[in-house]
C-alpha cells in the first residue's frame, strides 16, 4: 500500500534529520572576550591548557605574589573567562591566585565535537593537573568554583578526586535530565518524543544523566562544599539547589540562597562576597586580614 510507503518515508526523514536538529539545537554559540584583566589594572598571564584530545584551554592566571593557593573560575554555558572576572576579583583581593579558563568551545579554547558536562570537568581537572605541574608552589590548596553547567562540573571534577579543597556552585542544575525536560518543554516538544532526544544526549556524551547529576555527585565530595543559588532564577529554579541539598545533608555541605537574583545576577551575587571568602576561610584557606569577616554560619543559609 502505497500510503505505507510514505508513512516509511517520513519516519525514515525524521530519523535522519533529528540528530542534525540535537546538535543544532544545542551548538554553543561563538562568544569570545573582547578584552582582558588588564583593563581592571590587573597583572596577568595569558595560559594555554592541554586538555583531552589534544585539545587546549585558553586562560587567565591573575598571581598574587607568595600566594599558595589558587581558585580555578569556570564560566557556564556559552560564556567565557571574561565574564567570570567579576566573580574572580573579590578572591584575588583576598589574597588569592585566580585562575579562569574556557572551556572547549568557548571563548577562545579549542573548538571540539560537542560539549557537555563531563568535558566541562574534564577541563576543570586538566586545569588542576596543570597548575599543580607548572606552579606547585602556588596550588598547595586549590579551590573550584562554577557557575551552571560549569557549577555542576566542578561538583562532577571534586566528587572524582581527593586534591579539591573546597567547592562553590553557582546556579547548578540539580539533574541534566530535569534541566532537558525543562528546555524541550519549553520548546513545545512532545513527551515521546524528549524521551527520544534524552536518550541519544546521553549516548552522545557517553554518560547516563544519573551518573554525573549533582543531586548524587555531591555525595562522593569530601571537601567542604558552598551551594549558592539566586530564589529569582528562572532558568533553573531554586528548587535544584534545595534538591541538591535536601539529597546530601551532611555538615560540609551548605546552602545559601540570595534574595532578587537571578541566573546571571552577578551583582547581586557579588554583594555576599564576604560570605563566600570566609567559607574559604573556614577551609583553612590563607585569606588577607581585611577580608576576615566571621563565620558563614549554617542560620545564614537561606537569607529572606
Amino acid at each position: 500500500m502505497w500510503y505505507f510507503g510514505i508513512i516509511f518515508l517520513i519516519f525514515v526523514v525524521l530519523l535522519f534529520l533529528l540528530p542534525l536538529a540535537i546538535h543544532f539545537g544545542f551548538r554553543v554559540p561563538e562568544n569570545p572576550e573582547k578584552t582582558d584583566p588588564g583593563s581592571l589594572g590587573l597583572e596577568f598571564e595569558t595560559v594555554s591548557v592541554p586538555t583531552v584530545s589534544g585539545k587546549h584551554l585558553f586562560g587567565w592566571l591573575l598571581p598574587v605574589p607568595g600566594a599558595e593557593s589558587t581558585i580555578i573560575i569556570l564560566h557556564g554555558w556559552g560564556g567565557n573567562a571574561e565574564q567570570m572576572l567579576p566573580m574572580a576579583l573579590p578572591f584575588h583581593r583576598a589574597g588569592m591566585n585566580v585562575l579562569l579558563i574556557d572551556a572547549r568551545n568557548h571563548g577562545h579554547s579549542d573548538r571540539d565535537s560537542f560539549s557537555s558536562l563531563p568535558r566541562f570537568a574534564e577541563d576543570a581537572e586538566k586545569a588542576i593537573e596543570w597548575l599543580k605541574r607548572n606552579h606547585p608552589d602556588s596550588s598547595r590548596k586549590i579551590a573550584l568554583l562554577g557557575h551552571s553547567v560549569g557549577g555542576g562540573a566542578v561538583l562532577y571534577a571534586a566528587s572524582r578526586r581527593s586534591d579539591v579543597d573546597a567547592v562553590i556552585s553557582i546556579s547548578a542544575f540539580a539533574h541534566p535530565r530535569w534541566m532537558m525536560q525543562r528546555f524541550l518543554k519549553q520548546s513545545r516538544i512532545p513527551n515521546f518524543l524528549s524521551s527520544i532526544v534524552i536518550r541519544y544526549v546521553e549516548w552522545v556524551i557517553g554518560h547516563r544523566y544519573d551518573e554525573i547529576a549533582p543531586v548524587n555527585t555531591i555525595c562522593h565530595i569530601r571537601c567542604p562544599v558552598l551551594l549558592l543559588h539566586g530564589e529569582s532564577d528562572r532558568t533553573v529554579p531554586i528548587e535544584d539547589a534545595l534538591a541538591i541539598e535536601e539529597g546530601c545533608r551532611r555538615p560540609h555541605i551548605t546552602l545559601l540562597t540570595v534574595e532578587g537574583a537571578g541566573h546571571e545576577s552577578v551583582e547581586k551575587i557579588k554583594l555576599h562576597e564576604k560570605e563566600l571568602i570566609a567559607f574559604l576561610q573556614d577551609c583553612d584557606f590563607p585569606i588577607r586580614l581585611s577580608y576576615v569577616s566571621g563565620k558563614l554560619h549554617k542560620n545564614q543559609q537561606r537569607e529572606r
